[in-house]
């Protein structure tokens, strides 16, 4: 028969075979960094799609109509015509909704809106003078489809783009 002595002294003990870390309750750092950064994209996309339809209309008019009053500007200046920019009557037999009185038939552009709905306002003006003087008066214009207004401006030496519209009045 053999004899053991017992020790008990720290670590002789016989351990138990350890559990592997897959075993552990909980997440890891970057599983919780993964979900985090998915959550994150799918939020950004859900935030595009739910855009403001009448918005994104208003804008696509807005930015149109910038290079529309722009392209017909540089016209005006090239050939040394006065051109202007009005709105037309609302029983316009050919349907337009806007003219740019003054250019060439060989530089005809655009005189509708893409969107049914879309209103225009000339502030202080009948009409937007587009040259051919390299410098003109300040001027804007209203945009506004349903509830939305965008204001197209222009200070006389930039191109038209958006900008705030000043606060109105309240009644």
């Amino acid at each position: 028969v053999k004899a053991t002595m017992r020790t008990s002294a720290p670590g002789s003990e016989a351990r138990a075979p350890r559990r592997g870390l897959r075993g552990a309750a909980g997440f890891t750092l970057i599983e919780v960094i993964v979900v985090m950064a998915i959550v994150a994209i799918a939020a950004s996309l859900v935030s595009l799609a739910l855009r403001d339809g009448t918005q994104s209309r208003l804008d696509e008019e807005g930015t149109r109509l910038s290079a529309l009053l722009e392209a017909a500007r540089a016209e005006a200046r090239a050939s040394g015509i006065t051109v202007r920019w009005a709105l037309a009557d609302a029983q316009a037999s050919d349907g337009a909704n806007f003219r740019f009185v003054g250019l060439p038939p060989s530089a005809a552009l655009p005189t509708r809106w893409l969107n049914a709905g879309v209103s225009a306002e000339i502030v202080g003006a009948r009409a937007l003078l587009l040259g051919p003087e390299p410098v003109l008066p300040a001027q804007r214009v209203v945009l506004q489809l349903d509830d939305r207004r965008l204001v197209l401006a222009s200070d006389g030496l930039s191109p038209f783009g958006p900008t705030a519209e000043p606060d109105r009045a309240a009644p």
